[in-house]
């Protein structure tokens, strides 16, 4: 009989003591253990069970859990005494940044200082254990009530110290979601103050810390070593791109086979791999994301679990605000297309807005990507990646996404759809006047957008809603090659030509040195479309040319003319 799916759970005693189904993932404990490395940053997209593997981590090594080893008998851990031996052996520091989520940095300093002031409340007995003088209780109690004069960036050192003197043995430190509040600091605009505090705080923790015996911290994105890490030489950092602890985070392909025949869903295998298989992490190419998998498994249905389980505002945004060659490249990634890049995968996320390569960096390192091939050796500086969407989820997840971007009740997309598709130009100008006045902004990136490059970007966002909207019935493109030169759009009919017309679109903006009016601007993209010949690909391929539209949209400011 199937075991039951604790949905939600990151509790490993829950998940463990009810029976409940999981994937042995303890011999990562072994593998961290062995490797001795005084503090491992360790990344992973969200739901593939970092928040789990902490607390899995602080039942096996914590004293306040000892004695309690059976918990995990009959897993890999326990399979070799030494580590049964190990099991409840050191004092653990545990708390995580997942819930620090502050719209200012008030807010976000204010949401820190309560988990650590929770975290000594926990350990109250150390204050009244008599081993701290005056001045270290008078601290603890200040860190207690969150005085406004506590200096907490040295908050979780000093408990390294009480805790290492009332067990007599160094501390093992556990964050998980370090770089939550980096994440929101860089979208509401107090990335500087955060940081500051941050580095501060890690440095203490971290570095200037001889009663730390090991830490681990988990998240998303490797921050920049210049923002936050600057001090710390001691850290090792495992990425997605690296070797260690590849297979101890999500489900591998074996492990997925397993849990399918478990279910009684081994039949349904081949669908499984399409949508949810696909992320890379190390050399390992058959790693699934737990949660869209245990999702399947409980409800037996096909949907966009994990890529829906959390806001991708961020992501949408850095989409929206970036440059034509970022839509650009969007529209060839939704089709299957592969994107060679440099990587860096320290993400500086004041970089996010300028640099286009920290754009895909920060999409491989949340997942959306995935690694299709590595062009140069792994051990090289600058190494240059093919990169495609992780799988069909991630994909059915940005087409909703560009749609989203269209769905303001007074843009009126779908009606301007609706009257492209039958050649009604007085429907079609007085909609796409609605769309741009209400979704311009949308597509504009910096403070002085260009007024040339302005309707570029909501052009290519534009061509990506079309992709989404018509992507049963047409075929779309931009800026390719045909004729003499390169269109703006074509849509090309997928099944009947004749029902369907094939539409070439060209974009102008209105100069006021060589046209008077929009009427002359939309004149000059319809006489460009003639002079390069941009039908030749459409007619190459049989589409007889009265089945061809031809349109000159003309950009003034937020003011559209098409004709």
């Amino acid at each position: 009989m199937a075991r039951t799916i604790a949905m939600g759970s990151q509790d490993f005693e829950t998940i463990i003591s009810k029976h409940c189904f999981y994937v042995d993932k303890t011999d990562f404990i072994r593998e961290w253990w062995e490797n001795m490395d005084s503090v491992t940053l360790l990344t992973r997209p969200r739901r593939f069970g970092k928040t789990l593997a902490i607390n899995m981590l602080e039942r096996f090594f914590s004293k306040e859990y000892a004695g309690q080893g059976e918990l995990f008998s009959g897993l890999a851990i326990w399979k070799k005494k030494k580590y049964q031996d190990l099991q409840g052996t050191y004092p653990v520091i545990s708390l995580s940044f997942a819930g620090v989520k502050g719209n200012t940095y008030s807010e976000a300093i204010g949401q820190i200082y309560q988990i650590i002031s929770e975290l000594y409340i926990r350990n109250i007995f150390l204050k009244d254990s008599g081993l701290l003088v005056k001045p270290e209780s008078e601290y603890f109690d200040h860190v207690c009530e969150i005085k406004p004069e506590t200096n907490m960036a040295i908050s979780l050192h000093k408990l390294c110290i009480f805790m290492q003197r009332y067990y007599r043995k160094k501390v093992i430190i556990l964050l998980d979601e370090y770089d939550t509040p980096m994440q929101e600091a860089y979208r509401g605009g107090y990335w500087e103050e955060l940081v500051s505090f941050t580095r501060s705080l890690f440095n203490f923790t971290f570095k200037t810390n001889p009663y730390m015996e090991r830490a681990i911290m988990t998240g998303i994105t490797r921050v920049s070593k210049e923002s936050v890490f600057s001090d710390l030489n001691n850290l090792e950092v495992v990425t997605t791109t690296s070797e260690k602890y590849a297979d101890s985070f999500g489900f591998t392909q074996k492990e997925v086979i397993s849990a399918l025949s478990e279910f009684g869903l081994s039949n349904q295998e081949a669908e499984v791999r399409n949508w949810y298989n696909g992320f890379t992490f190390g050399n390992r190419t058959d790693i699934y994301n737990p949660w869209s998998i245990t999702n399947f498994l409980d409800k037996k249905i096909f949907g966009t679990y994990w890529a829906n389980t959390s806001s991708n505002d961020l992501i949408s945004i850095l989409i929206q605000k970036g440059n034509t060659n970022v839509k650009r490249t969007m529209e060839d990634l939704l089709k299957d297309g592969v994107l060679h890049t440099q990587i860096d995968e320290q993400i500086v996320f004041d970089q996010l807005g300028q640099d286009e390569s920290a754009i895909w960096s920060l999409l491989l390192a949340s997942g959306y990507l995935r690694v299709d091939k590595l062009l140069l050796p792994p051990e090289a500086e600058d190494r240059e990646y093919y990169l495609k969407l992780t799988n069909n989820e991630v994909k059915r997840m940005f087409k909703t996404m560009i749609k989203g971007w269209f769905k303001n009740p007074d843009a009126h997309y779908n009606d301007f759809i609706k009257a492209l598709l039958i050649d009604d130009k007085k429907s079609m100008n007085r909609y796409m006047n609605e769309i741009a006045l209400t979704t311009f902004s949308y597509f504009d990136t910096g403070k002085r957008p260009s007024k040339t490059l302005e309707p570029e970007r909501f052009y290519h966002g534009f061509v990506l809603g079309l992709m989404v909207d018509l992507a049963d019935r047409y075929t779309v493109t931009s800026n390719r090659e045909s004729g003499f030169g390169r269109y703006d759009v074509m849509l090309k009919p997928k099944r009947d030509s004749q029902k369907d017309p094939a539409i070439i679109i060209e974009f102008k903006v209105f100069d006021d040195e060589e046209e008077e009016t929009l009427k002359d601007t939309v004149k000059i993209a319809l006489q460009q479309i003639e002079k390069m010949n941009y039908a030749e690909s459409l007619l190459a391929e049989g589409i007889p040319f009265e089945h061809i539209r031809k349109y000159g949209f003309a950009f003034q400011g937020k003011k559209v003319l098409i004709g």
